[in-house]
């Protein structure tokens, strides 16, 4: 069995243990609120709803603030799906001469480039000697508010 506190640079196979939690019947309101109700009318299995594919999604622990203009940050949990062909406009989990990154795989005009979500950071564009392997497509992310 994998633990998210083994080895936080591996990639950890996502369960098929389903994972199910209450589901509000009604949305949560981000403007004004509305009177308080019984909302928990069924069941969500959040396995099932994030992972298509069970054999071939991983959880990695995202390290650093590079992707924080798309909305991932530093110590947030991305499932990575290894089945889906990357594309222009993925967010991926490549790996650059042997290390994990998560970036922005642009792919046009027969150009590939790895673009950071973070203007402090440069954009990766492999060079002859480099090795870049498109390791698995971003699906989701598990963002934690409090610790």
């Amino acid at each position: 069995m994998y633990s998210i506190g083994v080895d936080p640079n591996l990639p950890i196979p996502a369960s098929a243990v389903p994972l199910v939690l209450p589901l509000a019947g009604s949305p949560v309101r981000a403007g004004f609120p509305s009177p308080a109700e019984d909302f928990c009318e069924k069941q969500l299995d959040i396995a099932s709803l994030l992972v298509q594919h069970p054999q071939a999604t991983f959880l990695l622990r995202v390290a650093g603030p590079s992707m924080q203009d798309y909305g991932i940050s530093d110590g947030d949990l991305i499932l990575v799906d290894r089945s889906i062909q990357a594309r222009h406009g993925h967010i991926v989990v490549a790996v650059v001469d042997g290390e994990f990154t998560v970036k922005y795989l642009y792919q046009a005009g027969g150009v590939v480039r790895l673009k950071a979500g973070n203007p402090t950071y440069p954009d990766i564009i492999p060079k002859g000697d480099q090795t870049l392997e498109i390791w698995g497509v971003v699906t989701s992310g598990i963002k934690r508010f409090t610790r």
